[in-house]
């Protein structure tokens, strides 16, 4: 088990309250987003589990970058690192063979983050309906992805016991089953949702962490969902879930690596498109292509809404040497794979699909083990891109 840095407290408190002032009066802070529970007194520190807006000193990012760079001084070797390309649905479908819907919990702040996922008329009441959940929520969150990070599935590999598994013909019966639903519907001149005025899109939904809360809070509006991920067995939890109601939700396979799945919706037919935790997994060669994709999908006007890993969060400084794939990509014990985003990675990544920037924060938190007295600094990603409308001809 990897050991958990332990920051002095009094070290970490007289920081924070150095720039608690500071904070207080930047306009890099916003006023509403990202929460606003401030550390101004170190006898604080622990009565808490989660301190919002965090500042680095100098000395902080340059530790967080030598332990970056030592842990990526030994990289697994070229001729192992495919598998973790091609066999990426393998792995995944494993993970949620072996946690079902038990590892993550509901994201209930989606909504206080980013309203733009309900039709203009509908944010405020539903901002306001979450508000009281707000810091349990991102707490809940926050613990969730930690979880994924400390080894709770590391400990149990699920690779050592599925070593005879055909590889590539579970990678190929993964995108045939994206690639035969999908064109089924589009093949239809009607699909899924065509007479919602309001119409989302979730990528990399996995059990439906995202989805049940969005929708309980579309039922009653003129808006319907899509959901994907590129493994069968975490789409039929989700069709599995009570929650689950096909008139205003459709989950379905597929793979947003593979250019020849298509979707079952025409382009141009989205308001929204979010992504939460996904882009990191996949190899950051491929991002472009799969953003490029997608982005044809929304609506002029429409928004895509991001959150991810942010580059030396506490988990990307926690592995150990021999699980680089590249640099700031690493593969974790259970063959999953996450990248670590910088605010400028994620501006160009969007950016050139098209996209015009409407915010892009880094979300830095310190994050408390109050029993055990230890203070882990977390760093996410925080970005929404909205596609422009054509110039006006006239």
């Amino acid at each position: 088990m990897n050991k958990v840095k332990r920051f002095s407290v009094a070290k970490v408190a007289a920081v924070f309250i150095r720039f608690s002032m500071r904070l207080k009066s930047s306009d890099s802070r916003p006023s509403a987003p990202l929460g606003s529970r401030i550390l101004t007194s170190p006898d604080d520190i622990f009565k808490h589990n989660m301190w919002d807006h965090v500042q680095w000193t100098e000395e902080d990012k340059e530790n967080a970058r030598q332990k970056a760079e030592e842990n990526s001084t030994v990289r697994l070797p070229l001729n192992e690192q495919g598998k973790f390309v091609t066999a990426a649905c393998q792995y995944w479908d494993m993970f949620y063979e072996i946690h079902q819907d038990k590892f993550f919990k509901d994201r209930r702040w989606l909504f206080l983050e980013f309203p733009e996922l309900l039709p203009s008329g509908e944010r405020g009441q539903s901002t306001n309906t979450c508000h009281s959940h707000q810091q349990a929520a991102i707490q809940l969150c926050s613990a969730s992805r930690l979880d994924t990070e400390t080894g709770k599935h590391q400990r149990c590999n699920p690779i050592d016991h599925h070593r005879n598994t055909d590889t590539f013909n579970f990678q190929e019966s993964c995108q045939q089953a994206a690639r035969g639903t999908n064109e089924a519907a589009v093949d239809d001149s009607a699909f899924p949702g065509q007479r919602a005025s309001f119409r989302i899109l979730e990528v990399g939904c996995g059990v439906g962490n995202s989805v049940f809360p969005i929708v309980n809070n579309i039922k009653e509006t003129d808006s319907f969902l899509y959901c994907c991920d590129f493994s069968p067995r975490a789409i039929q939890l989700v069709k599995n879930h009570p929650d689950y109601d096909d008139s205003v939700c459709h989950a379905f396979v597929h793979d947003i690596c593979d250019k020849m799945a298509t979707f079952p919706f025409p382009p141009q037919s989205l308001d929204v498109i979010l992504a939460v935790f996904v882009l990191s997994s996949i190899h950051p060669e491929r991002l472009q292509d799969v953003v490029n994709h997608l982005s044809a999908y929304l609506k002029h006007g429409g928004v895509l809404l991001f959150r991810d890993y942010g580059r030396y969060d506490f988990s990307q400084l926690r592995f150990k040497k021999g699980r680089c794939l590249s640099e700031n990509f690493y593969t974790r014990g259970d063959g999953t794979c996450v990248y670590f985003f910088t605010k400028e990675e994620v501006h160009d990544l969007f950016s050139k699909a098209g996209l015009e920037e409407i915010q892009n924060l880094e979300d830095r938190r310190l994050q408390v083990n109050r029993g055990k007295k230890v203070v882990m600094r977390r760093v996410w990603m925080q970005s929404k891109y909205r596609k422009p409308y054509p110039p006006s001809t006239s």
